[in-house]
Order: structure tokens, then C-alpha cells, then sequence
């Protein structure tokens, strides 16, 4: 019995919590609705449409006025008791525990409400249109007055300034009077909405007109008289020039200010039409280009300034260029009878002469456009600039050239020198290694020394050959130079070598008759020393001292240099 007893137990405690969850979630739900229900009958509808009686209470205004309390009432009276009778509906189902129908009255009421806020906010959001639009209107319609007003009073004081356009400025002044009236007759009937039309018609056509004021009279001055004067100063500019020997009909300058001139009374008739924007950008456009006119007239001015200084210098220097290239080819045809040259740099000054050449022709074409007066100096300064660049490149590569032809014979007389003094080094260093009084000199030292000998006496030989080969002269003397470093450097340090050894079995010998080892080595060392073996016996000597005592070789070494010093 038990067995069936527990699930039907479990079953309707199942069905107990089910109902108490639905019941819950919808008595939420009828709560939410009625919270939504009582903020809508709560929008403040009435206090709003109260401020609209402030405003003129006809026209337009009465009639939004009473569509909006015929809506309001609508949903006061007849959509907010529906939804009233809805809850109640709802909650009885709920009660009786009928959740379908329930969610169905529940679905039913919200998109009452929905329904009846769209009312409400549409009444509110016209409301504030309305207002808005009152005071709006009020506000813009006090500064598009104070600008016309200031508008008028600039035109009568300031006729003259306004040209041609004047009579266009005060038609489009007088359009804005009708629309003023019609905006006052809107407002004193209530139209707010359509007086906003106006208002923004009337802004815009302010936007359009009010700025003109400003730009037209500047214009007009410019087209009338500013660019006429620069006109007029330009011709008589360029008749002056070209009476003083300028040539300007490159610059077509008569065709182009007469465009200009011709133009400006085109630009008359746009202003007359207030057409001011394209006008404002075109006077732009001209005043950048007379200002181009001034530049190139000014360029003109400078390029002569600089031919006139500059082109009897230049030819001058030309000449004087050549002359030393000439002379610095017959140094080098002298000279290379006693110094070999290669054909490279025999090449230099011929090339140089074939580019001054050049350089002579392109200075009779300036010089006889100059006294023909027919280029333009800005054209001829560039050559002569150009001519300027060529002879300066020029004299610097013939004067490099002449520098080394004259520094062949410092240079062979530097390595006779060096000679000398490369064999003295070999000698005293030779002369060293026979006052040390050593067993005798090891074969890789006299090898050394032969190789230093045998490329000294090739430079000597090298210094006797004519013409006289420089190149390889000093070639070969870095090669001797190595050698005798090298040479000189193993002998200083095998005489370095050969002295450490002998303080070394100096001071190892106070070793030997208490130490069987240290003599032993101390005599390999003095054997090896015989020989002529001196690193050999140095390494046996340093192990040696170093059995005895050790640090001793770094202490010998220490007073050696001491020693040295104190010399």
C-alpha cells in the first residue's frame, strides 16, 4: 500500500509547488502591470497643457489644445477603466488557477497600456514641440530683427561702399519684410508651427545675405581700385625695365594684366548679382597671381644684378682656369720624363681643357646675348651659374692635379729618407743584439733581418729606375717598413727574453743546493740558453723558480721594470 502511497504523495506535492510558483509569478506580473497602469493616468498631461493656455489660444494652438484633451480623456475615461477591468479579470483567473487565460489578460492588458502611453507621450512630445517652438521662435526672430536692423542701417550709411550691388542688397532687404509680417500674424493666431517655418526660412536667407554685407564692400574696393592700381603699377614697372634693358617677352605680361583687367568687369556684374563666394575666391586667385608677376619681375631685378657683378669675374676666372690646366699639362708632359705617370692621370688636364673648352663657347653665347639684349637675365644668370659650377669643379681637379705632380718630388725625396732611416734602425738594432753578449743570434732572427734588408735595397733599386715609378716606390716601402718593425720586434723581444732567463737562474740558484728538481730544470734552462734557445729556456727556468717558490717569476719581472724605470 505504502508503495503506491509515496508517488502519488510526491505527485500532488509537485502539483502544490507548481501552483504556488505560477501563482506568485503571475500576481508579479498583474503588479507590474497595475505600477505601469498608474504611472500613465500619473504623466503630467494637465499641468503641461496648462502652459499652453499662456500662449494664443487660437488657431492652431486651440485646435492641438483640444485634440490633446479629447485624447486625454479618451484614455482617462475609457482605456485606463478597461485595463482596470483586465487586472481584476486577471486576478480571478489567477484565483481560480486558470494560468492560460491569465497570461492571455495579461498579454491583453499590456498592449492596452502600450496603446494608451503612445497616447500620452504623444501628447506631451507636441506639447513640448508647441512651447519649444514658441520660444524659439521668439528668441531667433529677436536676433534675425537686431540683424536686419543693423543690416538697413549699413547699407544707407554706406552706399558708396556697395557699388553696383546696392540695388540687389536692398531687394533682398526688402524680401524679408513680408515674411517679418506674415511671422507676427502666425504668432497673433497661434500657427506657432507654421510661424517656425518662417523663422527657419527667414535664418536661412540670413545666413545667405549677412555675411555679403561684410564681403562686398572689400571686394568691390578690390576689382575697383586695389587691383586696378597694381595693375597700373605693374605695366608702368615692366615699360620701365624693358626701357632699361630688361627683355621680358617671355613673361607675355601685357596679354596676362590685360586678362586681369578684362576680367575684373566680369567680376563686377557677379557682385551686382551678390553671387560674392566664386568672386571672393577668383579675387584670391588674382591677387596670388599679380603677386607671382611682382616675384618674377623681382628675379628679373636680381638676375642682373648678378650678371652685371659676376659675368666679366666668371670669364676672368675661366680664362685663368684654363691657363693654369695648360700649364699644368706641359708640367706633367716635363715631368714624366723623370716619373713614371699613368695614363689616367695624364688624362686629367685634357679633360679639363676639352670641359673648359665647352665652358668658352657657352660664355660667347652669354656675352653675345648681352650685348644683343635679347634673353632674359634670369635665363642668362642660370648659365652663367651653370659656368660658375663647371670652372669651380674644374680648378679644383686641376689644382688637385698640380698638387701631386709637385708632390712627386717631396715624395721621392720622403722615401730617400726613409730608407736611411729604415737602415739605421737595422743597425743599432744589429748592434744591440752584438753588445748583449748572448751565444749568438737565433736563424729566425737573422732570417728576419735579411728579409728587411732585401726590401730595403728593392726600393733602393726601385728609387734608381727612370722615369720614376712612385707608385711603386710606395708600395714597396710599406713592405720594407713591415719587415724591419717586425724584424726589430722579435729581436727586442728575444733580447728580452734572453735577460729574464739569466735574472731568473740568477736568483734560482740560491735553490739549487737545497732543491734536486730546481737545479735540474735551472740546468735545462742554461743548456737550452747555450743554444740560443731562448723562450725554450725561459719556460724551464720560470717552471723552475716557481717550484722553488711560487710568485717568485712575477716578483723578478716586477724588479726588472723597476729597474728599467729607475734608468
Amino acid at each position: 500500500m505504502m508503495e503506491y502511497l509515496i508517488p502519488i504523495l510526491i505527485v500532488i506535492l509537485v502539483a502544490i509547488v507548481l501552483i504556488l510558483v505560477f501563482r506568485r509569478k503571475h500576481n508579479a506580473i498583474i503588479s507590474d502591470l497595475d505600477q505601469q497602469k498608474l504611472q500613465i493616468q500619473h504623466k503630467p498631461i494637465l499641468e503641461e497643457m496648462t502652459k499652453v493656455k499662456q500662449l494664443n489660444m487660437n488657431g492652431q494652438t486651440e485646435e492641438m489644445f483640444e485634440r490633446w484633451r479629447n485624447i486625454w480623456n479618451e484614455v482617462m475615461d475609457h482605456d485606463i477603466p478597461e485595463v482596470d477591468s483586465l487586472l481584476f479579470d486577471a486576478e480571478e483567473f489567477v484565483d481560480k488557477m486558470r494560468f492560460g487565460k491569465a497570461s492571455q489578460t495579461e498579454q491583453l492588458i499590456k498592449e492596452r497600456l502600450h496603446i494608451a502611453e503612445q497616447k500620452m507621450n504623444s501628447i506631451l512630445e507636441e506639447l513640448h514641440n508647441l512651447i519649444g517652438s514658441e520660444e524659439k521662435n521668439r528668441i531667433e526672430m529677436e536676433q534675425i530683427n537686431e540683424q536686419y536692423r543693423a543690416a538697413r542701417k549699413n547699407v544707407l550709411a554706406h552706399q558708396y561702399s556697395f557699388g553696383e550691388a546696392l540695388p540687389a542688397l536692398e531687394q533682398e532687404l526688402e524680401s524679408f519684410q513680408p515674411e517679418m509680417n506674415e511671422y507676427n500674424e502666425l504668432t497673433a493666431k497661434g500657427n506657432y508651427m507654421s510661424a517656425r517655418e518662417v523663422v527657419m526660412r527667414l535664418r536661412e536667407k540670413g545666413d545667405l545675405l549677412f555675411p555679403k554685407l561684410h564681403d562686398i564692400p572689400t571686394l568691390f574696393s578690390e576689382v575697383s581700385s586695389k587691383i586696378p592700381a597694381t595693375l597700373h603699377e605693374l605695366r608702368t614697372g615692366k615699360n620701365e625695365m624693358e626701357s632699361q634693358g630688361y627683355f621680358l617677352d617671355h613673361l607675355e605680361l601685357t596679354s596676362k594684366l590685360d586678362g586681369i583687367e578684362a576680367e575684373l568687369v566680369t567680376l563686377k556684374e557677379e557682385i551686382a548679382k551678390l553671387s560674392v563666394g566664386p568672386v571672393k575666391r577668383r579675387v584670391e586667385e588674382i591677387k596670388d597671381e599679380l603677386e607671382t608677376v611682382y616675384d618674377v619681375l623681382e628675379k628679373e631685378v636680381k638676375a642682373r644684378a648678378y650678371v652685371d657683378q659676376q659675368h666679366l669675374v666668371i670669364a676672368e676666372k675661366l680664362d685663368e682656369t684654363k691657363k693654369q690646366t695648360q700649364a699644368a699639362q706641359e708640367e706633367a708632359n716635363y715631368i714624366k720624363q723623370s716619373y713614371h705617370l699613368t695614363d689616367e692621370q695624364l688624362s686629367v688636364p685634357v679633360k679639363c681643357l676639352e670641359k673648359l673648352t665647352a665652358a668658352e663657347s657657352k660664355m660667347t653665347w652669354v656675352q653675345t646675348r648681352l650685348s644683343e639684349e635679347t634673353s632674359a637675365y634670369s635665363s642668362i644668370e642660370e648659365e652663367l651659374r651653370s659656368l660658375e659650377q663647371v670652372i669651380g669643379e674644374q680648378d679644383e681637379i686641376q689644382s688637385e692635379f698640380h698638387n701631386k705632380l709637385k708632390n712627386l718630388r717631396i715624395d721621392e725625396n720622403s722615401s730617400r729618407a726613409k730608407i736611411v732611416e729604415l737602415k739605421r734602425t737595422l743597425h743599432v738594432t744589429e748592434r744591440s743584439l752584438h753588445k748583449a753578449n748572448l751565444p749568438g743570434v737565433p736563424e729566425e732572427i737573422d732570417v728576419r733581418f735579411e728579409e728587411a734588408e732585401e726590401n730595403i735595397f728593392v726600393v733602393e733599386q726601385n728609387l734608381q729606375e727612370v722615369p720614376l715609378n712612385m707608385a711603386t716606390v710606395d708600395a714597396n716601402m710599406k713592405k720594407a717598413e713591415g719587415a724591419v718593425q717586425e724584424a726589430v720586434a722579435k729581436a727586442e723581444e728575444m733580447l728580452e727574453n734572453a735577460l729574464l732567463v739569466e735574472r731568473i737562474i740568477q736568483y734560482g740558484n740560491r735553490y739549487r743546493t737545497t732543491n734536486t728538481a730546481v737545479n735540474v730544470k735551472l740546468l735545462e734552462a742554461e743548456h737550452a740558453f747555450r743554444q740560443k734557445r731562448y723562450t725554450k729556456a725561459l719556460e724551464e727556468a720560470g717552471i723552475a723558480v716557481e717550484q722553488a717558490e711560487p710568485g717568485a717569476l712575477k716578483k723578478i719581472q716586477k724588479m726588472m721594470k723597476e729597474q728599467q724605470w729607475n734608468h
